[in-house]
């Protein structure tokens, strides 16, 4: 799959706001300064489309990003940043919990996890929520060009490890880079055959 087009379409607090649900969405979400905003301009190729920041936990709030007039990529504030209120923190961890949970077209979340870095529990217990709540993901590790083949891979290994202590089955990963644009060919085609499966499905049940 090509992204012909990628339109900012609305920025929402909560599971209420958020448009009609029509298309399928996958969300992207991922520790703060995980290279979110860079990933997401690489894969739509407009290098300003998500707004990157050097100030970690910029996005605050649901970003909704309209691809090829027939899916959305939803832009998920990020975790694991303190420099924000208790409360704050609880509303939107309140939110995303909402979301994640009951948003019917949700088709895939995409947790991106800093390759240049040991496992971080924040990033394993997220995904074990995923797990625990049957919500479907994978994880991508990001900033690949930011270090050496050689420790990438022995800090994925670690992550790897980490993660099997609590599921028999990896989840599909995926390695990039927006610097080389690593990745992005197998990410899209992997949302390309969701697509796919979900018109399919919405058709044979005539909803479409």
């Amino acid at each position: 799959m090509e992204v012909k087009s990628a339109v900012f379409k609305m920025s929402v607090p909560g599971l209420k706001e958020c448009p009609k649900a029509i298309f399928p969405e996958y969300a992207f979400i991922g520790r703060s300064n995980v290279g979110k905003s860079s990933l997401i301009n690489m894969l739509c190729k407009k290098k300003e489309l998500a707004r990157t920041s050097s100030t970690p936990g910029k996005t605050v709030s649901m970003n909704y990003f309209m691809i090829n007039d027939n899916w959305y990529l939803v832009d998920l504030p990020g975790y694991g940043f303190a420099k924000r209120s208790k409360e704050k923190r609880h509303e939107w961890s309140s939110a995303l919990s909402n979301y994640l949970q009951k948003r019917e077209p949700l088709a895939c979340v995409f947790v991106l996890v800093d390759s240049r870095v040991p496992p971080q529990m924040n990033d394993i217990s997220f995904i074990n929520f995923l797990g625990q709540n049957q919500i479907p993901f994978c994880v991508v590790f990001t900033k690949l060009d930011k270090l050496k083949s050689a420790e990438a891979d022995a800090n994925i290994e670690a992550f790897c490890a980490e993660l099997a202590l609590d599921w028999e089955q990896m989840p599909q990963m995926f390695k990039t880079s927006a610097l080389d644009q690593t990745g992005r060919k197998e990410i899209l085609n992997f949302i390309g055959k969701i697509n796919d499966e979900f018109w399919k499905a919405r058709k044979n049940a005539k909803i479409i």
